[in-house]
């Protein structure tokens, strides 16, 4: 593990740049690829505590809203936050999606996250082994992917307002359904995992604008049946809750009235959501 240096400059610039809200930084794993964090004050005491990984989505600018916006439930949960960015054409292409179906060329966005993770665990000196994640919009697409191929790092996952799903169909390849896992990902899908993951989906009932969520044929991710979940993001959320449940995966669904797609209007209920579960895990643990 980093050991983390004594010493009065050295304290005063990891109280400035490590601790708190901290300073942006570059993937040691893969420089292309940046986190920033809040890092509760309990781990300056050398607490152990929990972690919170909120994904962005297509803009990019939401991870340090994000990161501010979490701030106050990570201090009072003794929670750290996590907010990785995965920069637009990061292949020099000006793509913008790729990160939201895991795989870009030679790029697992997966595996860039887990490297940050096990980054930030020698760093703090924690045992982030599981984590939760929250991600809307791109951040949703992210998310809920991310659970499928890698449920048994998770302890809850919230899943708000993804364009397009992942179902867990196994007749049709991915992104749409799951049946080439294992030849595209070396990954078995583990149905039993995921079920044991607390699962929130998330999305107002008027987030009904479909000008960038519905593929044409040729787009860079069309692909058959890439639109057959719904026309609309509830629509298509109600779908991936389905699936789930089928699967025997535990999910609560939020449908907001009156919300459009407005980021700031799900944290609430989300923090809700994550409060919920992390003293599930918690009493779980004595």
């Amino acid at each position: 593990m980093t050991s983390i240096v004594t010493g009065s400059v050295a304290d005063r610039g990891r109280a400035t740049y490590d601790l708190g809200a901290t300073a942006i930084f570059a993937s040691k794993s893969d420089p292309r690829f940046h986190y920033c964090l809040y890092v509760p004050p309990a781990v300056g005491e050398g607490a152990q505590v929990d972690l919170l990984v909120a994904v962005h989505g297509t803009g990019r600018t939401s991870f340090l809203g994000f990161r501010d916006a979490f701030a106050e439930f990570g201090r009072w949960n003794d929670c750290a936050i996590l907010c990785p960015v995965f920069p637009m054409g990061v292949l020099g292409d000006d793509a913008r999606s790729g990160y939201k179906y895991m795989i870009e060329g030679d790029i697992r966005y997966d595996q860039v996250l887990l490297a940050i993770v096990e980054e930030v665990v020698a760093k703090y000196r924690q045992d982030w082994t599981r984590f939760a994640m929250f991600g809307f919009s791109g951040g949703g697409h992210f998310t809920h992917r991310f659970a499928i191929l890698h449920p048994d790092r998770l302890w809850a996952a919230s899943i708000g307002a993804p364009g397009s799903v992942t179902l867990l169909d196994p007749t049709r390849d991915w992104w749409v359904g799951i049946r080439d896992l294992p030849e595209k990902f070396g990954i078995t899908f583990d149905a039993a995992a995921l079920a044991k993951v607390p699962v929130q989906m998330i999305v107002g009932d008027a987030d009904l604008e479909t000008w960038e969520i519905t593929h044409a044929q040729d787009s860079t991710h069309w692909m058959s049946g890439a639109n057959d979940a719904g026309q609309t993001r509830p629509e298509r959320l109600r779908t991936l809750c389905r699936s789930f449940e089928e699967a025997g995966v535990r999910v609560r669904f939020d449908l907001l009235p009156g919300v459009a797609h407005e980021r700031d209007a799900v944290l609430d209920p989300v923090k809700d959501f994550l409060a919920q579960a992390l003293k599930e895990r918690r009493n779980a643990s004595r």
